[in-house]
Parts: C-alpha cells; sequence; structure tokens
C-alpha cells in the first residue's frame, strides 16, 4: 500500500510500507503533532490496527519515518560536492527508525535503552547535517526549521525512552 507522509512545508512523498495504515495515521498535521510531543509512548490513532508491530504504533518511529520521507528527496536538490553530506544525512536518517524497531524487540531494558540511545544519536547527526545545509546554503530556512522541529520532537521522546526505568 503506498502511504504519503508530508508535512508543513514540505511536499508529499509516496513510499511502500507493507502494513495497511492511511497517511493520516502516519503523518500528523502540525498542530496535532504538537498534542503528544512529549509522549514517547502515545500510539495515535492506528492503536487498534491488527497488522502493526508494537514499534510501528509509537509515535516517535512515526515521526522518524515522516522525517525518512522528507530526506529522501533532499538529495535531489542539492548542487555538486555534497554527495557525502547527502549521503550522511541517509545513513544517519534511516539509522533512526531502525534503532527504534530494534530497541522494541530487545528483551533487556539496558539493551532496549541502548537502541533508543543509538536513536537519539542519529538524530542528532541529522540535526548537524541540516545546520550543515542550511550554512552551505543548499536548503531554505523553512526546510531547516520544519526538519529541525520534527527532528527536537523524536529527540525529546527518544531522551525520555533511553532512562532506564
Amino acid at each position: 500500500n503506498a502511504v504519503q507522509l508530508g508535512g508543513v512545508g514540505t511536499e508529499i512523498v509516496h513510499v511502500q510500507v507493507h502494513v495497511d495504515v492511511h497517511a493520516h495515521e502516519i503523518a500528523h498535521d502540525h498542530d496535532h503533532a504538537h498534542d503528544h510531543a512529549h509522549d514517547p509512548q502515545h500510539r495515535g490513532p492506528a492503536d487498534d490496527s491488527g497488522g502493526m508491530l508494537s514499534f510501528q504504533k509509537l509515535d516517535v518511529y512515526r515521526c522518524s519515518i515522516e522525517f525518512l520521507a522528507r530526506s529522501v528527496d533532499l538529495p535531489d536538490v542539492l548542487p555538486r560536492g555534497h554527495a557525502a553530506l547527502a549521503d550522511q544525512l541517509r545513513r544517519a536518517a534511516l539509522s533512526v527508525p531502525l534503532n527504534i524497531a530494534e530497541a522494541a524487540g530487545r528483551a533487556s531494558e539496558a539493551d532496549t535503552a541502548r537502541h533508543f540511545a543509538i536513536a537519539r544519536g542519529s538524530a542528532m547527526e541529522c540535526a548537524a547535517v541540516m545546520d550543515a545545509f542550511l550554512v552551505l546554503r543548499v536548503i531554505e530556512t523553512s526546510q531547516h526549521a520544519a526538519a529541525v522541529d520534527l527532528l527536537e520532537r523524536i529527540v525529546s521522546m527518544l531522551t525520555k525512552l533511553c532512562r532506564p526505568t
């Protein structure tokens, strides 16, 4: 099923997923997104969906997938000479949802917290790349602001998840 991911100031991106969800369940409108910005366990409107794995229901996972979708098209608009930085963003952006998923599959609290911490570090790396893109005048201020806003939400939720209980 094709799912549309997007947000304020971004174009809609189509990606293939292997679960049956609707675009509105992944891409929150800007106002609703901040309602649960500090609740990393918030599961959103898809709680009762039968075909989803536990991590796919997490708001932090959905936000990380949204950021990944936003970052996918960025290399297409980069001027020559920025391929290494674009590759760094692609790898870091992919690392966030992958480590969230791996954390959900871990048995011990310490392993779970470690994978959430790795995802958090990758999200911080994404923010640094976005800062570099802004300084290099590769992206517009509005693109930077939208990306950093989403990354701040992700980092906030992951910070809470990496604390062992």
